[in-house]
């Protein structure tokens, strides 16, 4: 009996224009009609993949930061936090901000960054980056511009830096099929940050096994997420080693893939 479905959001759960079908919308709700946690699980922080959660009427529970944070938003409840070595935030900043591109530190519910893109979604850095790694929490950096080639040139020094390592970069940094979007980026978290740790974290917080559990993802974040359930979903437009590694390949995220898995399964568990 499946208890528990871990869904990645951008690249899988919404389509390509980051819209939420009511399609999916729909079928998630009927899904936790029946009792089973559909949980959400992103690169993006706390306070955005909850907004989505609740939008779409998935659990309480949250994976958020590439694994960096779990979080149950109705109790308001921090249930594991991954906090990233504060001098590789220093290094990491050193290599971005002197390059003009954009520094984004997830901390609590939000974004801090160097360069505001997105005023309703995050607050500029005001103070030394030094003081201010040291005075917070942070689970995640995010370096990232439009130009494919200033954040291609600068992979190698984002890699040299030690105790943390790239979590997740632009499918354009992987594979030259996919096509540069308007934003090329590189998520950063400690080694042992991922979202495959915080699977089996919360895993082992709700007493639910392995085996009753799914997975559905697209990107090379997913992977380890993959590791810790006992079914796992790639949609058709993952990249091809999540694909390799699935039990089941559903349509494309702009053809609803997730929609159409889950229907699949509520129709098997009538």
């Amino acid at each position: 009996m499946v208890k528990a479905i871990f869904i990645n959001i951008d690249g899988t759960l919404r389509d390509s224009n980051r819209n939420l079908s009511e399609n999916t919308i729909e079928t998630i709700k009927r899904v936790s009609e029946k009792g089973i946690l559909v949980i959400l699980c992103s690169g993006r922080p706390r306070k955005y993949t909850e907004e989505i959660s609740r939008k779409c009427f998935a659990s309480k529970y949250i994976i958020t930061s590439n694994g960096g944070n779990i979080y149950d938003y109705e109790q308001n409840k921090i249930l594991y936090v991954n906090k990233m070595d504060k001098e590789a935030i220093i290094k990491l900043y050193e290599i971005a901000n002197p390059e003009d591109i954009r520094f984004i530190m997830n901390v609590g519910e939000g974004r801090v960054v160097n360069k505001v893109k997105h005023p309703d979604q995050e607050k500029k850095l005001e103070e030394d980056i030094k003081e201010f790694a040291y005075k917070n929490d942070i689970v995640q950096c995010t370096i990232a511009d439009s130009n494919f080639d200033k954040i291609k040139k600068l992979v190698p020094k984002i890699e040299a830096v030690e105790n943390v390592e790239i979590k997740n970069r632009h499918k354009s940094l992987l594979d030259d099929k996919f096509k540069d979007d308007k934003t090329i980026y590189c998520d950063v978290a400690n080694i042992d940050s991922n979202k495959g740790n915080a699977v089996k974290k919360l895993l082992e917080i709700l007493n639910i096994k392995k085996e009753e559990t799914i997975a559905i993802g697209d990107d090379i974040n997913d992977l380890s997420m993959f590791e810790q359930v006992g079914y796992k979903v790639a949609v058709d437009n993952a990249i091809n080693i999540v694909k390799e590694k699935a039990d089941e390949i559903t349509l494309s995220n702009d053809e609803n893939g997730v929609a159409v898995f889950l229907d699949k399964l509520i129709e098997k568990s009538m």
